[in-house]
């Protein structure tokens, strides 16, 4: 079984190194290919990559190449996890939309917008050479936003599938919690990327026992620290939202607070440059502590699972994944991508049923969608209208004056980005 990985010079990369060595009796990867333009970090994460097949015995050959479609040719799976632009990139994104009082952040409001424009086109390209020179490869994009990137490609006819890790953090912290083994757990979780709920937490499939209640009620104050909103919020709600909701139901506070620190892309690229340091070294031959703090917790194991179901391994039946609403969600289209529970095989994956969602949140998934169609007519066809009218529709912006203003930062900082611009 042979799997690319673009993006393959990301400091996020050992991590999924990690769970592809651990998990290989899930996924028996004999060839796994790294690809990235940044020759120098390429290697870094590479040499790093094969010392740790070699410490836990895992025969397969790690290979690391520039060329893109060298790298792709005869995979039977390419996960995607680029970053077009960098941190610096990123650092514009979290900083110029706090200049009209709006949140900064690098997958959602103004700054996820211009995160999609410039990284659809480019995974569009990247999807139409895996297809010219392996078809029958699935992509899996764990490419942010994911919701978006996943849309782009599946309306271009691509075999691809979206994948997050906020739903399998939330498992293995709820299983924690409640003194269950991970894969007991199974989450009826809601909603579109990075804008989830959790609305039951049941114990051995999909129709057991709906451990939410007991775990607010023993857990409760350890479940909103962590999400960093009050008890009484989540106590009223009687569910757990995704952590990013917290964007939306403390936008304000969230604005202040981040005009008074560092950015988290400052903070990221400074653990990077340290990150690289560490994985330059070559006594090291496993993932370092440091790593832990970068994100994406449990992303390897998401990864490993996805694609083994896939791939027609032994993946877990049910998975989140983000893939059509195809009917899921009746107040959304058909073609709406949505993060959910859904059977995973060799088909690709089905959402499962869900139970009608309240108001309180069918509104804002609604909401969200929308902006996310403007978006992708943005992300494909460009102008300066075309991003006025996503800003505008966008429920952490909305007002013109708002939209006029980051329409012209997201456009000054992205030029070079925009084929259009």
């Amino acid at each position: 079984m042979k799997l690319t990985v673009v993006g393959g010079g990301s400091t996020y990369t050992p991590e999924l190194i990690d769970g592809f060595a651990r998990l290989r009796d899930t996924l028996p990867i004999t060839e796994l290919v790294l690809v990235d333009p940044a020759a120098e970090r390429l290697e870094l994460v590479g040499g790093l990559a094969r010392r740790i097949f070699a410490k836990q015995d895992h025969d397969g050959k790690v290979t690391t190449t520039t060329d893109l479609d060298a790298g792709v040719e005869g995979a039977d799976a390419v996960l995607l996890q680029l970053r077009v632009g960098g941190q610096a990139a990123r650092q514009q994104d979290e900083t110029w939309p706090l200049e009209c009082g709006c949140v900064g952040q690098e997958t959602t409001g103004a700054g996820g917008l211009a995160k999609a424009l410039r990284t659809v086109p480019v995974v569009l390209d990247i999807a139409e050479r895996v297809r010219r020179t392996n078809p029958d490869a699935w992509i899996i994009d764990f490419t942010n936003p994911v919701g978006i990137v996943t849309r782009a490609l599946l309306q271009a006819g691509h075999k691809a599938v979206g994948l997050c890790n906020v739903a399998i953090g939330f498992q293995r912290k709820f299983a924690k919690l409640l003194g269950v083994a991970p894969s007991e757990i199974h989450l009826d979780h809601v909603g579109l990327n990075h804008l989830t709920w959790e609305r039951a937490v049941r114990i051995g499939g999909p129709e057991g026992e709906n451990a939410l209640p007991r775990l607010l009620a023993e857990h409760g104050d350890a479940v909103a620290d962590d999400l960093r909103l009050p008890r009484p919020v989540l106590d009223r709600l009687g569910v757990v939202p995704s952590y990013y909701l917290r964007y939306f139901y403390a936008h304000d506070e969230v604005v202040r607070e981040l005009g008074t620190k560092p950015s988290r892309a400052a903070e990221v690229a400074a653990m990077e440059r340290e990150l690289l340091e560490l994985y330059g070294d070559p006594a090291l031959d496993e993932k370092p502590a440091l790593l832990s703090k970068r994100g994406g917790a449990f992303y390897s194991e998401a990864a490993v699972d996805l694609a083994a179901s896939l791939l027609g391994g032994g993946g877990s039946p049910y998975q989140v994944v983000n893939t059509y609403n195809n009917g899921t969600l009746p107040f959304l289209p058909d073609d709406a991508v949505i993060e959910t529970q859904a059977a995973v095989g060799a088909h690709g994956a089905t959402p499962l049923p869900v139970a009608p969602v309240d108001p309180l949140y069918a509104g804002l998934i609604a909401h969200v969608t929308a902006y996310e169609d403007l978006a992708l007519e943005a992300a494909l066809r460009g102008g300066r209208d075309r991003v006025f009218k996503a800003l505008l529709a966008h429920p952490l912006v909305g007002q013109y004056a708002y939209a006029d203003g980051l329409t012209d930062r997201l456009i000054a900082h992205n030029r070079e980005h925009l084929a259009w611009a």
